[in-house]
């Protein structure tokens, strides 16, 4: 079978777990990465990828590309989005789509356009534990879900001092609101919201509460509540305040209660996990996503979660920045 020839564009923390995961692919071959970093284009030299570039439009403009994998800061969306679609090449793209509805637009007119597919990053729909709680609605095990709880914590762009216990700088546009759109509610908020959407239907009102425990220009915590489409209410925590990781959701139906806790694996479980697999199972759904953007590829049918999945993320994220609540 030919294999399908990929560009990763960004090597960033994502973008490495995408580069490692790309070598396990049984039916693509990454063949190009771009970034500005010299170090970062070694590690993809190291990894087996024969073409590296500091520009990404040199990687777009190759004709033996297939598709790309952005990997990039938001605000880079939009124009790299809309120029791979120009080029006629097949589109991963990283959550949240982009900084606002008017750039996901664009973006989605663009794929449409030219005719290339366009999926959206978000690895816990692959997740297997997360599947698998969408397969106990789906059936009915759970009942009629009325109350879902949902809380994502973590070091937010601090993760770089977290994991190499070091001062290491944050990269500027993490603290820059016009480069990436919002806080700790666009950063995990489109995870959380994403998978409620997908378990639950659409959201019809949201009302949210902001935090700024580190003084910045946007919210480093939210607390939202929403509505969906058949009355189930939901309760949605996300924040950058811990150097730890957390990450559950919480169904209540009525006929049972369900729980998912994604959590990493220890330490030395990870290195065997790594070893034996190629990939962790904390990241295991990034791994079967990208199996799945390749997979619809090659059978030529259009992915899932989709662009239009991403803006209608927008579009509720947008709502409860407008539908901001007080507690004095």
């Amino acid at each position: 079978m030919e294999k399908n020839r990929l560009g990763l564009i960004g090597l960033g923390y994502i973008g490495k777990i995408h580069l490692r995961h790309c070598q396990r692919l049984a039916n693509a071959k990454l063949i190009a990465a771009s970034d500005l970093s010299k170090k970062a284009l070694k590690i993809a030299n190291d990894a087996g990828v024969k073409k590296t570039y500091t520009n990404y439009e040199q990687l777009l403009g190759a004709s033996d590309i297939d598709a790309v994998i952005i990997a990039l800061p938001t605000h880079l969306h939009t124009q790299c989005a809309k120029q791979a679609a120009e080029a006629k090449k097949h589109i991963f793209l990283e959550k949240p789509i982009a900084r606002n509805t008017t750039e996901a637009k664009e973006i989605i007119s663009a794929a449409r356009k030219n005719h290339v597919k366009l999926m959206m990053g978000y690895p816990l729909r692959f997740n297997p534990a997360f599947c698998k709680l969408k397969e106990r609605i789906d059936d009915g095990t759970l009942g009629e879900i009325e109350i879902a709880h949902a809380a994502y914590i973590s070091t937010g762009p601090f993760m770089h001092r977290a994991e190499a216990h070091t001062p290491l700088p944050v990269p500027e546009w993490w603290f820059n609101k016009e480069l990436t759109g919002g806080g700790a509610l666009i950063d995990l908020g489109s995870h959380i919201i994403n998978l409620l959407r997908w378990y639950l239907g659409e959201i019809t009102n949201i009302k949210s509460h902001f935090g700024y425990r580190f003084n910045l220009d946007f919210e480093d915590s939210a607390t939202c509540i929403a509505k969906f489409e058949h009355e189930t209410l939901a309760v949605i925590n996300v924040g950058w305040f811990s150097q730890g990781y957390h990450l559950k959701i919480d169904l209540h139906g009525s006929v049972r209660s369900f729980s998912v806790n994604h959590s990493p694996s220890n330490p030395i479980s990870t290195i065997i996990q790594m070893l034996t697999r190629g990939y962790s199972k904390f990241h295991e759904g990034h791994f079967i996503e990208l199996q799945h953007f390749v997979n619809c590829l090659i059978k030529d049918q259009p992915p899932s979660p989709s662009g239009e999945d991403g803006l209608k993320d927008l579009e509720v994220i947008e709502q409860a920045y407008k539908n901001q609540i007080r507690l004095d």
